[in-house]
């Protein structure tokens, strides 16, 4: 048996990197009834027809998988997220934390525009910046034009299943296209080969890049909470995790819990005032959501 990654999908078929090798292969049929998808990213065995294409016959257990956009054994998302036009927002960056925590997906922050931020924005986000880098979150700040990007990003992309993510408006391809140039040229060839108006159907491909591999995709989309419990919150908010063993009620969830060890630290203001309430803000929403009937 034949064994390898599948880097893209469209139109039926799965196109598997076996080595130096591109193999087209379709799905079998009994996938279907049994509910797997192949999705990009997936680990694979494949078994060649004979007939220039082959079929994928077992998928192998992925590390986690996203609905939209469909891609599978992601190690890290890249949240891009400007400075200004538009502001930087610590409620939406923490709402993309929160669910890419939740995948067990390493987020990397990137800030961009910091040359177009005046002193008094520039000097806000830093300081927020700061926070984030301190309870353990990497962070790049650039600009679309800097000239040391290519050079930050690709030690973070290399050896990486990577997937684009962040704010709108801040042009993350711009931002991928401009720090590495071979990207833009891959994703040129692909649209020129597919033809423009042929192919409605928007297609994920892994795309290997410094040394690693990048989703071409417009990027991680959902950010609801439906398969996060009220239990499993807390442990999304990273500087939580350690002090939560020490709450006196074991399942705490940081609220009115007498000798809750989070709140103590929110009230010394060794965790941070704004992630506390977006913790409370977004356990509001999970507890508020309907049930779900099986």
């Amino acid at each position: 048996m034949l064994k390898g990654q599948i880097r893209k999908a469209i139109s039926g078929f799965y196109y598997v990197q076996d080595g130096e090798s591109l193999i087209q292969c379709k799905g079998r049929g009994v996938f279907r009834k049994r509910g797997i998808h192949p999705l990009v990213g997936d680990f694979v065995t494949y078994q060649p027809d004979g007939d220039n294409d082959a079929t994928i016959t077992e998928v192998h257990e992925r590390k986690n998988a996203l609905v939209r956009p469909p891609i599978a054994n992601i190690d890290q998302a890249l949240l891009v997220f400007s400075m200004v036009e538009p502001a930087f927002s610590t409620h939406l960056l923490d709402r993309f934390l929160t669910v890419i925590e939740s995948y067990r997906i390493q987020p990397v922050i990137c800030l961009t525009k910091k040359d177009i931020a005046e002193k008094d924005a520039l000097k806000s986000v830093l300081e927020i910046a700061e926070y984030y880098e301190g309870i353990g979150y990497k962070i790049i700040t650039t600009y679309m034009e800097d000239p040391e990007l290519s050079m930050k990003l690709q030690p973070i992309l290399k050896e990486k299943v990577t997937v684009l993510a962040g704010q709108s408006g801040v042009g993350k391809s711009t931002l991928l296209n401009t720090a590495l140039p071979s990207l833009a040229l891959k994703t040129g060839e692909i649209s020129d080969a597919l033809g423009r108006g042929r192919h409605t159907t928007r297609h994920v491909e892994l795309l290997e890049v410094a040394d690693g591999l990048v989703a071409d995709t417009p990027g991680f989309s959902n950010l609801e909470f439906g398969h996060i419990e009220k239990e499993q919150l807390s442990s999304q908010f990273i500087e939580f995790r350690a002090p939560s063993r020490d709450c006196k009620f074991r399942g705490c969830l940081h609220l009115n819990e007498p000798k809750c060890a989070v709140k103590e630290l929110v009230e010394a203001r060794e965790i941070a005032q704004f992630r506390y309430q977006h913790y409370t803000q977004f356990l509001q929403e999970i507890m508020e959501r309907k049930p779900r009937y099986s």
